[in-house]
């Protein structure tokens, strides 16, 4: 869980904050796996931290993960009226494209909303530009979206290059530019090489918090010693108990110890950082 996350989760009562956090972790764990059950953890995160922007956040992108693009529509507008940030716009429009709107889509993408988007940003709402006019058959005005950016460059890799490289390419295979499609499509994994990005790798797993970790288990006496020796300590410990038991009895006391039923989630994984822009003519070269 990143710095911003916590932060924003530090504003909950504790316990609900580490419900929230348990519940998101697993959802950014699950999210290429299973984006269903994301989903769900998404959902019992905002039911504790439904005011926190990063929860709605997260709900949005796990429903658009999984499908779910008016439920993403949704998340992801209230996400941005609480926090200001137009960094999922991109999302946005390409939930709208979900749901049957690609007109509506290339609106927002020509809006002055997304005039002042940052680089990267920017480039990912062009691609759903782009696949939004593929959607409505106009292949002509699609690669033209494409072919404008300047960060469409055979020879140079950003962090965005293989989803930029990949969507050129399927745009080329519709219409009908096979060979173009071919080598686009063979630049990506080179691309990824470029950009250190290893496929099908497993995931760096580290504790969430150190306060979040068990106990750690000790081993007990009796695991130390003889078994003729363990055997007398198991005899002392039970008539101990009965010892205690009785004094319990005679006092009237009975000592009430409650449930925790949440999760015991105490995992993350490490978010990648954003790659930087990275030279691949050596790598093409190839």
């Amino acid at each position: 869980m990143d710095r911003v996350a916590r932060a924003q989760l530090r504003y909950l009562e504790e316990r609900s904050a580490s419900w929230v956090a348990k519940h998101l972790v697993m959802a950014g764990r699950l999210l290429e796996d299973d984006p269903e059950l994301a989903y769900e953890h998404t959902l019992a995160a905002s039911r504790r931290g439904g005011r926190v922007a990063v929860v709605r956040e997260a709900v949005g992108i796990a429903a658009y993960h999984a499908g779910k693009y008016a439920d993403a529509l949704r998340e992801l507008r209230t996400h941005r009226r609480i926090s200001g940030s137009d960094y999922n716009l991109p999302l946005i429009a390409d939930s709208l494209r979900g749901l049957g709107r690609p007109e509506k889509a290339i609106e927002l993408a020509q809006s002055e909303e997304c005039a002042n988007l940052e680089s990267a940003v920017k480039v990912e709402m062009q691609m759903v530009a782009a696949g939004s006019y593929g959607d409505l058959g106009k292949l002509d005005k699609a690669l033209a979206e494409l072919e404008s950016l300047e960060q469409l460059n055979f020879n140079r890799a950003f962090s965005f290059s293989p989803r930029l490289f990949t969507a050129y390419a399927d745009l080329l295979s519709a219409a009908g530019r096979a060979e173009d499609a071919k080598r686009w499509n063979a630049q990506v994994e080179v691309a990824e090489s470029a950009l250190g990005i290893e496929r099908e790798t497993e995931s760096f797993i580290m504790d969430l918090a150190p306060e979040m970790d068990e106990e750690e288990e000790t081993p007990r006496a009796k695991d130390l010693i003889e078994p003729s020796e363990a055997e007398e300590a198991d005899a002392d410990a039970e008539e101990a108990d009965s010892e205690a038991e009785a004094e319990e009895a005679e006092e009237g006391e009975a000592e009430q110890t409650g449930i925790d039923e949440e999760d015991d989630l105490n995992e993350v994984i490490e978010s990648d950082t954003e790659a930087g822009e990275a030279d691949v003519e050596e790598e093409s070269a190839k």
